[in-house]
């Protein structure tokens, strides 16, 4: 079975590419040889969203927000290796009413221009 291809797309617009690189780079180094290809896939609108093997995981626009890397590990983990251990990485996710307090706070987060 070939290694499953992670996709990153990302608004240029809101200039997410180091976002986008970071998640990148901690997706590389936590499942290493499990994955066959990350891909940066710069896009306009808004837009940061996950996708495993064409399956889309996670979604900003949908959620409201951005993932938490333990969030995202876990999604990956899921559908690629789901017998995985993560470590710290595998604790809850904060809830949602820790989550909208924090966004609220966040005003780097949103994008100018959506």
């Amino acid at each position: 079975m070939p290694s499953p291809r992670i996709e990153i797309h990302y608004c240029t617009q809101c200039r997410w590419l180091l976002r986008a690189g970071w998640t990148a780079q901690e997706l590389l180094t936590t499942f290493g040889d499990a994955l066959g290809e990350v891909a940066l896939v710069p896009q306009v609108g808004g837009v940061f969203a996950i996708y495993v093997e064409g399956d889309l995981v996670f979604d900003r626009k949908t959620e409201g927000r951005f993932p938490e890397m333990k969030e995202v590990k876990q999604l990956v983990r899921n559908k690629i290796a789901p017998d995985m251990k993560l470590g710290h990485s595998d604790s809850a996710v904060k809830s949602q009413a820790d989550v909208a307090v924090k966004t609220e706070e966040a005003e780097g987060d949103s994008c100018p221009n959506y």
